[in-house]
């Protein structure tokens, strides 16, 4: 790590500020009360949330070659004839993405504490906000938790030539705000993105946030620090500077 202080902080987004886990889960379980009480599925209903989840998680996205809303509503799709066989319907996939999508945009919310932290943070160092992701998707996030305000510059990934880990995106959003990368602090959840991409564009310092304790992979990235909360930031940022100032 460099001599200077930490002048900017990059933030993911998702279960990093807002619990998209959380909230995802609270639209399936909206998804599973439908089709139960509309549609009189019985386990069939939990079955196919789960499968929809599975192909969430290994969804690969090409925005020039189709749109979010019917990659997401065929995945419901499938889930259901897959559980139910039958003919395809598309009319029940659109209902049920509609109800899961609404849902969770409807529980993504900046907490009090995190606004206040920001609110705080902001005074003395640049916020950055680093997203990966559909720029539709991860825009309808930001606007549901209304973080925009608490950042001097938002940057998705789904906009940029390459998304995290790749240093180029780092080097943009460093553009953006004014600093070197080894001005520069990234924080987030994700290991292979959020840590991965700090430590390729040689950032002053990377922050995993480890909520659940995870044991990583020995073949996974090492960050520089590992927080159960993003709450503990501000407290690391100044024990960062405190070493700076010792060094200096």
């Amino acid at each position: 790590m460099g001599l200077s202080r930490v002048r900017a902080v990059f933030f993911d987004l998702d279960n990093t500020l807002i619990d998209t886990a959380g909230a995802s889960r609270r639209g399936m379980l909206e998804v599973i009360k439908l089709l139960q009480s509309k549609y009189h599925y019985k386990e069939e209903a939990e079955i196919i949330c789960d499968k929809v989840q599975v192909k969430l998680s290994k969804e690969c996205f090409h925005p020039y070659s189709t749109c979010i809303t019917d990659l997401r509503t065929a995945h419901w799709e499938e889930a259901i004839q897959e559980t139910k066989g039958g003919a395809a319907n598309r009319k029940l996939a659109e209902e049920c993405y509609l109800l899961w999508k609404s849902t969770r945009l409807q529980h993504m919310t900046l907490a009090e504490d995190v606004r206040a932290m920001l609110t705080e943070l902001r005074k003395e160092v640049r916020l950055l906000l680093l997203t990966n992701g559909d720029r539709q998707t991860q825009r309808e996030k930001i606007e549901a938790c209304a973080c925009q305000s608490y950042f001097d510059a938002v940057v998705i990934g789904g906009k940029q030539r390459e998304e995290k880990p790749a240093p180029s995106i780092f080097y943009y959003c460093c553009n953006l705000l004014g600093v070197q990368p080894g001005d520069c602090v990234m924080v987030g959840d994700t290991l292979e993105t959020d840590i991965q991409g700090g430590l390729n564009a040689g950032l002053k310092a990377t922050v995993w946030i480890n909520k659940n304790g995870i044991v990583p992979l020995k073949s996974s990235p090492v960050p520089h620090y590992i927080v159960s909360s993003v709450l503990e930031l501000p407290a690391l940022l100044q024990s960062i500077d405190r070493k700076v100032s010792i060094s200096a």
